[in-house]
């Protein structure tokens, strides 16, 4: 909103010259170093006249906006592990320090515990057992088909032999949470030690563990955490979020290096409002070679376009003291100068955020207005 200073002091000096003296008709207004303590105007019939005034209100419009927010680097679910051991034991030896890199099948740490002998011992006497009450079914339902033993001998035997496919079946699972492989196990391959081994390739983050301790199944005793496939999670207010679509191109950048920004595009809205009244948003990243790790807070610019917002034209906005105001009618003749908050301007309109309750506003000739204010506060 650019206007001629010479211009204005002219049309101003004209416009009070024709008008009444009588400063009983008027609300005046005190200059002060911040702001006019009155913010009130009222003109006479001749100078109403001669402003030329023309009134208006918001009206939506849509503008190519920029959503100004913040947010985190993160990793989706998949890319985060917690190592947890699901018998508990005793931690025998481990070489892990955060920030290392592991690979997948790794040993990352070993456990040892009476409860692993005890278990291979029962999985190996419930397999032999198997062995015996299956042969001995076999052999019930041969004689049972002749009739040469009873219906209640045959059913007894299936009942065991089913029983125990059972346990060895059950015993085996068991076997494979600690990492042990049943069909590898046998009498001399007993061991009251076990190897626990990384799921996935990724970088240490934690280590909450040290040789001799204890650990129960509920402890995690390390997290790492795969940054291959990095994206942006952003917090948006509820009132932003119901202009964001997916597909919308983000600008961001971390506090560390501002001049250095990388582009994401929204990827999903939660459809949800928080506490906060806010919402995440989550982003893919353009490029995901980024050198910023999980967690980095970073700022971001939403560029939202086709987004509706309230617009007055750019002309019914007019500055004073580095703030926005407007006039708005209050009477007959009579204006009062409020405070707004602009936004994105767009082919001569400007965002106002404040609500004006489709009151009736000064859209062209303000600054006559803020003239007239300040001069009656200068006598």
């Amino acid at each position: 909103m650019k206007y001629n200073p010479l211009l204005l002091i002219l049309s101003c000096t004209f416009f009070f010259a024709c008008t009444d003296t009588k400063k009983s008709a008027e609300t005046k207004a005190v200059l002060t170093a911040d702001t006019l303590t009155t913010e009130l105007v009222k003109l006479s019939p001749e100078q109403l006249k001669n402003a030329n005034l023309q009134l208006g209100t918001t009206q939506q419009t849509i503008v190519h906006k920029t959503l100004k927010v913040n947010g985190h680097i993160d990793v989706p679910p998949s890319n985060i592990v917690s190592i947890s051991i699901p018998m508990g034991g005793y931690v025998k030896n481990t070489s892990l320090i955060p920030g290392l890199f592991v690979k997948k099948g790794a040993v990352l740490v070993t456990m040892e515990d009476p409860a692993y002998i005890q278990l291979q011992q029962d999985y190996l006497t419930a397999k032999s057992k198997l062995e015996y009450v299956e042969a001995d079914f076999v052999r019930q339902k041969g004689l049972n088909e002749t009739k040469a033993t009873s219906d209640k001998v045959y059913q007894m035997a299936k009942t065991d032999f089913e029983s125990q496919k059972y346990l060895v079946k059950s015993l085996s699972e068991k076997l494979k949470l600690i990492g042990l492989i049943p069909g590898n196990l046998n009498e001399s391959t007993i061991s009251r030690t076990v190897n626990f081994t990384a799921p996935i390739n990724g970088y240490v983050t934690k280590v909450n563990v040290n040789i001799g301790k204890y650990v129960n199944p509920t402890d995690v005793l390390f997290e790492i955490v795969d940054p291959s496939d990095l994206h942006l999670r952003l917090t948006v207010l509820e009132n932003d979020a119901a202009n964001l679509k997916i597909g919308n191109t983000v600008s961001f950048f971390s506090n560390n290096n501002p001049n250095q920004k990388f582009l994401a595009h929204v990827a999903v809205i939660t459809p949800n409002i928080g506490e906060e009244s806010t919402t995440e948003v989550h982003c893919h990243l353009v490029n995901e070679k980024i050198n910023l790790y999980p967690g980095t807070f970073v700022n971001a610019e939403v560029e939202l376009n086709n987004a509706k917002v309230n617009a007055i034209p750019e002309d019914a906005v007019v500055k004073w003291q580095n703030k926005d105001f407007v006039f708005v009618k209050m009477g007959e003749a009579q204006f009062k100068m409020i405070s707004v908050i602009t936004g994105v301007s767009s082919n001569g309109l400007i965002e106002v955020k404040t609500d004006l309750n489709n009151q009736q506003v000064v859209v062209k000739n303000a600054y006559t207005l803020l003239m007239k204010l300040k001069n009656n506060g200068e006598e």
